[in-house]
C-alpha cells in the first residue's frame, strides 16, 4: 500500500433537519469509511471521526492510501468444452468472456484447466491494480449520499439553470483533502476543493481555506467560529448550562432529546441567562 495520510471529506449544505442531524453525520462517515476500507484504500486500523453541524456533514479518516494494493484474482470463465474447439483453439464464446474481464486471446496459453464438478472449466488468474484514491472516493461518496437515511428529499436547480438534483437540502460546497492535497471528486453538481464556510456572522474569515485534513476541526473553531463535532458542541452546552445555573442554585432540566435538538441547531453554542420580571409571571 502506498504512503498513507489522513482524508477529510466535507459536504457544506443549507440547514439540515435538527432531529436527524446526528444520525445523518454518523451514517455519512460510516458509509464513506466502510467503502474506502472495502476498496483497500484504508484498513481496519484507520480511525474514523464523524462531524455534523446544521450546515455540514464531514468525515475524517486516518491512514488512507493514495492507491490501494494490487490484488490477485481468479476468474472462472466457462466449461472447457465450450471454451475450446476440437483443435484446442479459443471459441467465440471464450473470446467474448475474456473481453468482459479485460483480457484477450493473448492470455489463452495462461489459462488453467481444472475440475469443476463433473466437468472441467477454464480459469484465468491475474493481478488487478489497486484503485486510486480519486476513483475510490468517488465510488464511496456516491454510495454515502445514496444511502443517507433521508425520509424526504427535495429537488433543486443548479446554477446552470437547467440541471436539477435531489438531496435533503441544497448543497453549496464540497471539500476533499488527502493530507494537504485536494482529491478531485464531484457530488450534487459540486467539484471538490479546500474552501469551506464558517459561522454566518462570527467567523473571522470567509471562506475558511483549509490547510490540510488534520487541521479541519481546529481551523473551523479558530477561524470559522464553528465547533464541528456534534458531541463536543453538546458537551459545551451542558457545561455552560451548569456554569450559568450553579451561582443561582438552579439545576438545568434533564432532557436529553432537547439537548440533542439544541446541539443540532447551532454551530457555536453560547448559553445566556434570562429571567422574567415577577409581574409578568403573575396569572
Amino acid at each position: 500500500m502506498s504512503t498513507s495520510r489522513s482524508l477529510l471529506v466535507e459536504l457544506f449544505v443549507e440547514e439540515l433537519p435538527p432531529k436527524s442531524l446526528r444520525k445523518l453525520g454518523d451514517e455519512f462517515a460510516k458509509t464513506l469509511s466502510a467503502s474506502l476500507k472495502s476498496q483497500g484504500l484504508a484498513s481496519d486500523h484507520s480511525a474514523v471521526t464523524a462531524y455534523a453541524t446544521p450546515r455540514r456533514l464531514a468525515m475524517h479518516l486516518s491512514a488512507v492510501a493514495a492507491q490501494g494494493s494490487d490484488k490477485a484474482v481468479t476468474y472462472k470463465l466457462m466449461p472447457a468444452t465450450v471454451a475450446l474447439d476440437s483443435s484446442g483453439a479459443p471459441t467465440a464464446a471464450l473470446l467474448k468472456k475474456l473481453a468482459a474481464v479485460g483480457a484477450d486471446a493473448s492470455v489463452v496459453p495462461q489459462l488453467d484447466r481444472k475440475p469443476d464438478g463433473k466437468a472441467e472449466a477454464l480459469f484465468w488468474s491475474t493481478t488487478v491494480r489497486g484503485a486510486t484514491l480519486a476513483a475510490g472516493l468517488q465510488v464511496a461518496l456516491d454510495e454515502a449520499l445514496a444511502k443517507l437515511p433521508i425520509p424526504k428529499v427535495m429537488s433543486y436547480q443548479l446554477d446552470d439553470g437547467w440541471t436539477s438534483v435531489n438531496f435533503v437540502r441544497p448543497a453549496h460546497g464540497l471539500v476533499a483533502l488527502h493530507g494537504a492535497d485536494v482529491v478531485p471528486v464531484t457530488a450534487l453538481g459540486l467539484t471538490s476543493g479546500r474552501q469551506t464556510q464558517g459561522h454566518r456572522f462570527e467567523a473571522q474569515m470567509e471562506p475558511v481555506v483549509l490547510q490540510d485534513a488534520d487541521h479541519y476541526a481546529q481551523q473551523l473553531e479558530q477561524q470559522g467560529a464553528v465547533i464541528a463535532a456534534f458531541d463536543h458542541r453538546r458537551a459545551d452546552i451542558a457545561r455552560q448550562l451548569q456554569h450559568a445555573a450553579a451561582p443561582l442554585g438552579l439545576t438545568p432540566i434533564d432532557d436529553e432529546a432537547l439537548l440533542d435538538e439544541v446541539t443540532a441547531l447551532v454551530e457555536r453554542p453560547n448559553v445566556l441567562l434570562c429571567e422574567f420580571e415577577p409581574e409578568f409571571l403573575a396569572v
